[in-house]
Order: C-alpha cells, then structure tokens, then sequence
C-alpha cells in the first residue's frame, strides 16, 4: 500500500514536473518578457507557441512517462526486497528453537552456561550411576548434589579456561597440534582435576586431611589409566573438529559415560587410615 502511494506521488510530481506548462515556463524564464504595456491579447502568441512545441515533440511526453514507470515500478521492487531482507529467513538461528538459544548463550555467558551444563551433566550421570548400580532401593540425593556441585563450581569454569588456554598454546588445528594437546591435557589437567574430584567429595563426605589423601593415592592413578582407554579419542575429535567455545560442552557431553564410572568409584568407601 506504502509502495503504491509512493509511485503515486512520484508520477504526479514527474508529470507536473514535464508537462508542457512547466517546460513553457521554464522556457520563457530565458525569453524575452512581455512589457506590462503590451496588449491583452498578447498572451495568445505564448499559447501558441506552447501548442507548436506539445505537437512537435510528443515523444518527449511518452519517454518521460516510460521513465516515470520504470523508476516506480523499480521503487517498489526495492521496498520488497528491503522487507524480505528484514524478515527473519527460515534458517536463522532463531528457527532452531532450544539449540539457538543455548548457542547464543554460550556465546554471551560463557562461564555460567558451561557451568550449568556441567552441574546438569554430573546430575544425570550420578542419577544414572547409582540405577545401574542399585545399591539401595532409594536414590542418594545428597551425593547427587555433591556432584551437581562439583560440576558447577569445579568442572564447569576449569573446563572454560582450560581450552581457551590450550588454543593459545596450540593455536592450530592439524594433526600433530591436536596430539600435542592431547597429551598436555593426559599430563596435566586430567590428574589434577581428578584428583580434586575425589578431593572435594571426600571432603564433602567429612573425611579427615590423611584419608583425603589416602583416598586419593588409591584412586587416582587406576582411574587416569582407565581414562587413558577412553578420553585420547574423545580429545581428539573435541580439539580436531570442534570450534574453541564449543569444546566444553562437547566434552562435557563425552563426559556424561566417564563421570558414571567416576561416580561409582567416589562412591567407595573411605580408607581406613588406622
């Protein structure tokens, strides 16, 4: 309705603005004015005139209309186009429901969206531990929240800087970056955060200093060779294929199998340190 006023508008301007009784004012601008003691019929020879141009040039009227058409008719192909452009197109991200909205998250929160993706992922995977397990008829919902803890609190913000950190040591993504990385992650990152896994649920649990320890010199090291078994081919597909900001929630999502295992074995009774 806009475009059509619009065109409106523009052929009623163009049109007054080439029609005869504007050329003919423009042209006697330049000509010789009539004296204000000439006769009243003087006019005439001015109409005259006027006519003698309209019928030697009538083409002139036809291209200016065509010009006038054309450019409306182009007005209104670009007030479309403009409001498709603004329209949101069916493969925005917006479109993807949920998976938009965490994307955009992760993009905006980085440190607060991996960390609740983390706490949710030590949820189900304790949840899942202790079905499969079925020690006890009842779920231990105060382990689960231990591990919901860890997650959010522990888990989630190490796992943000710690692939940000080894994209700035290996910033490239070919092969033998990505075996670099690896093997920086089985050497470093993966026993210390291990063993402050087993560290803080002992603690938790309120075990003493000495069976903290005790508890981790059993634990840690046949659960970093168990892991040796598991995590290179979860890295390398996390560190060969997945954009950086992306990395954590993959592997917090590779985690999911590896925190079940890792539940299970905090769930071990304490060392008897006497």
């Amino acid at each position: 309705m806009a475009a059509a006023l619009t065109r409106n508008s523009l052929q009623r301007s163009l049109l007054r603005r080439h029609s005869p009784h504007y050329l003919w004012g423009r042209t006697i601008k330049h000509s010789t004015p009539v004296p204000a003691s000439a006769p009243k019929n003087a006019g005439h020879g001015h109409q005259l005139q006027q006519s003698k141009w309209c019928n030697r040039y009538p083409h002139t009227f036809s291209r200016r209309a065509k010009d006038l058409e054309d450019s409306a008719t182009s007005f209104e192909s670009s007030s479309l186009c403009s409001r498709a452009s603004s329209s949101p197109s069916p493969s925005s991200p917006s479109k993807f429901g949920f998976v938009g909205w965490y994307l955009g998250m992760v993009q905006a929160r980085p440190i607060v969206t991996k960390s609740l993706t983390s706490s949710f992922i030590y949820t189900a995977a304790d949840l899942s531990s202790q079905t499969l397990v079925g020690e006890s008829s009842e779920y231990d919902f105060v382990r689960t929240l231990r591990m919901a803890g860890y997650g959010m609190i522990v888990l989630g913000p190490s796992l943000h800087y710690w692939f940000n950190f080894a994209s700035r040591v290996f910033p490239r993504r070919d092969f033998f970056s990505t075996i670099k990385k690896i093997v920086l992650g089985q050497l470093a990152y993966g026993p210390v955060m291990t063993a402050a896994f087993f560290s803080v649920n002992a603690g938790l649990q309120g075990e003493s200093g000495s069976e903290i320890v005790a508890r981790v010199k059993r634990d840690v090291v046949p659960t970093m060779v168990k892991g040796l078994m598991y995590w290179p081919i979860c890295d390398f597909i996390t560190f060969k294929f997945i954009p950086v900001h992306l990395q954590p929630v993959v592997s917090n999502s590779f985690s999911y199998v590896w925190t079940i295992y890792l539940t299970y074995v905090a769930s071990f009774a304490k060392v008897d340190t006497s």
